[in-house]
């Protein structure tokens, strides 16, 4: 028995709907989301006096359960199919003396201007939009004329629907258009998600006079968690909160099915702001044997550390899901703009959201762990905030890192989840002779962070490499030189970003540009280059140009990250080798060391140039 149209155009013809009927019988046919679900919002709406239209009924519940359990019972519902008509009178009979059915075509419909205070359609929009031809839309503009025109001021439009943009955007436009609010509900979901993955929704079109002149458009959304409607500026703002929705209810449909074979990454809002609260990544690790208590656990990154790789890359968070033993892991990471009431807090908040996310064949009894670094959702304090005409807004914060020591950082706020700069924090040292009477004294406050800077920490890879370079410097010069510097280093941020380098700008690594860098370079001395460049051919030609310019090139490549840096010397007295530079850079440790300087036994410089090549 084939029920599905030939075409959608058949969605609005009254002989499809007369043979789809008549084959289907009397069981009943719901188009999206039974009667418990649709409920709660409907109690919003629809009051036990309201006269109520419901149009396209079909041989659908929906107006015997608002009946049946008190609802309202002055409904009346009109199709325009005869057999499903007399199907519907005959299921309601004497039964519900105060309901009736109707044969009658909703675009020429029969009753008196202002007659309803509801009218109300579950999936009867979304069957006649089936596309944007313009006669379609010439049917719709009737259909919403004819709604229109029984409907009471104050009274209210309800289309269930699943709000395809199509669909959503022609109703908001037409409704707001005419000066009506409109309010679209996401209907909390109870029945099988594998069967019914989308989610269903609810538009509330409430008619008021139109006013002349341009009025402000009400626009609203309600997700189903919250009751409180959240204001949006346009319709394509609506049509975008709402396919966000759609996108979050496949999401967690697909992972509910089979695990994830890349991770997938996903941001939940601020119900207030609209702005993003939390980040999360989905991981699974197949390679965790399973048991009875590894399905699945929430990992919280303390503040100020969703930037370190074990945290904010895939191979770092891959990692810490295999190390943690879970099948699936799910890192959060918070945001600088939000305030959290601490882990139990975020735990309350996040635990019905996460278990969306669930792997499959996750036990209904068990447990999920909240897991963290040291139990808590560490400290972040933001120093400063500021716009840049250059870089944009940025924000200068102390956050605390793994163990006791905080840091300060310089971000840029169009791409937050790279540290620009980081230096580390010293606990402030006593003045000679406060020691004791500072004992009784109140102690600082842990989430206070220390004010001095611990020069001995360079904090980037890249930057230990660049400071080792330093071993590449010659002896004194024989013959007094013009050449004012022994190294010169670069480590220049570019902001082009169609470019398919970044770092440095393109212009400092032109032929002309780098010979003015080599004139003011002592000819034993060292131009040092932070290259940031992913475009193969781009990243050879400024090789060759620094090549033309200087008589000897060095390059160091970074382990786990793009940056390469390179050694540049403009005329130096012979090539080390790898024995005479560990001598070199052992020695300039040394008198690091000794100048007062304090350097960090990781540091150890001759490691840095241990994988130095000549080019």
């Amino acid at each position: 028995m084939e029920l599905l149209p030939r075409s959608p155009a058949e969605f609005g013809s009254a002989r499809y709907w007369e043979r789809f009927f008549r084959q289907r019988g009397q069981r009943p046919f719901e188009w999206y989301g039974a009667f418990p679900e649709l409920c709660p919002v409907l109690h919003k709406y629809v009051r036990p006096r309201d006269k109520v239209l419901v149009v396209g009924c079909g041989n659908s519940e929906l107006s015997e359960q608002m009946y049946d359990t008190g609802m309202c019972e002055d409904i009346i519902n009109i199709d325009i199919s005869d057999a499903v008509i007399r199907q519907m009178q005959e299921r309601s009979g004497s039964k519900r003396p105060k309901m009736s059915y109707l044969l009658m075509d909703m675009l020429q419909m029969d009753f008196p201007d202002a007659h309803f205070q509801v009218v109300l359609d579950k999936g009867t929009l979304d069957a006649i939009l089936t596309d944007e031809e313009e006669a379609t839309i010439a049917k719709v503009d009737k259909m919403f004329a004819e709604i229109s025109r029984v409907l009471q001021v104050g009274g209210r439009y309800l289309t269930v629907s699943l709000a395809q943009a199509h669909v959503l955007k022609k109703a908001v436009e037409y409704f707001s258009r005419e000066g009506w609010v409109v309010r679209v509900h996401q209907v909390a979901s109870s029945g099988d998600k594998q069967q019914f993955v989308l989610p269903v929704f609810v538009y509330v079109m409430t008619k008021f006079r139109k006013i002349p002149g341009s009025a402000p458009q009400i626009l609203e959304i309600c997700p189903e968690e919250q009751d409180k409607p959240m204001r949006v500026e346009s319709a394509e703002q609506l049509v975008a909160a709402v396919k966000d929705r759609q996108h979050y209810a496949l999401l967690c449909s697909q992972l509910s099915k089979t695990p994830c074979g890349e991770q997938v990454s996903l941001d939940l809002c601020n119900k207030e702001s609209g702005q993003p609260r939390y980040t999360l990544h989905v991981v699974d690790s197949p390679s965790v044997k399973p048991s009875r208590d590894n399905h699945f656990a929430i990992f919280i990154i303390p503040q100020g550390r969703e930037t370190e790789w074990l945290f904010g890359t895939e191979e770092g968070r891959r990692q810490l899901a295999a190390s943690a033993g879970f099948r699936r892991l799910v890192t959060v990471a918070l945001h600088r703009e939000q305030h959290y009431e601490g882990m139990a807090g975020i735990q309350a908040e996040l635990s019905g959201k996460v278990m969306e996310l669930a792997p499959p064949g996750l036990p209904a009894w068990q447990k999920v762990p909240f897991l963290s670094v040291g139990g808590d959702i560490g400290v972040r304090t933001v120093q400063h905030r500021d716009t840049s005409p250059l870089s944009g807004e940025y924000v200068v914060e102390d956050v605390k890192g793994d163990g006791t020591f905080y840091f300060r950082r310089l971000i840029f706020l169009r791409n937050r989840n790279v540290v620009q700069s980081e230096a580390r924090l010293l606990a402030p040292a006593p003045l000679p002779g406060q020691r004791k009477r500072r004992k009784d004294k109140k102690k600082p406050s842990p989430a206070e962070p220390p004010a001095a800077i611990d020069k001995s920490y360079l904090c980037c890879e890249h930057h230990k490499a660049m400071v080792a370079g330093l071993c590449l410097l010659g002896g004194p010069d024989p013959l007094p030189a013009p050449a004012q510097y022994d190294a010169i280093m670069f480590d220049v941020d570019s902001k082009d970003l169609t470019v398919g380098m970044s770092c440095p700008p393109p212009a400092f690594v032109e032929k002309g540009f780098l010979q003015k860098v080599k004139t003011i370079l002592k000819p034993e001395g060292v131009f040092v280059l932070n290259l940031v460049c992913r475009d193969t051919r781009l990243k050879e030609s400024v090789l060759a140009t620094l090549r033309e310019v200087f008589l000897l090139l060095y390059t160091r490549r970074i382990e786990g990250e793009v940056n390469e840096i390179l050694f540049c010397q403009p005329n130096p007295a012979g090539r080390w080798d790898p024995t005479e530079l560990g001598a070199r850079a052992q020695a300039l440790e040394g008198a690091l060391r000794q100048s007062g300087r304090p350097w960090d036994s990781s540091y150890v410089l001759a490691d840095m140039l241990q994988a130095v090549r000549i080019l």
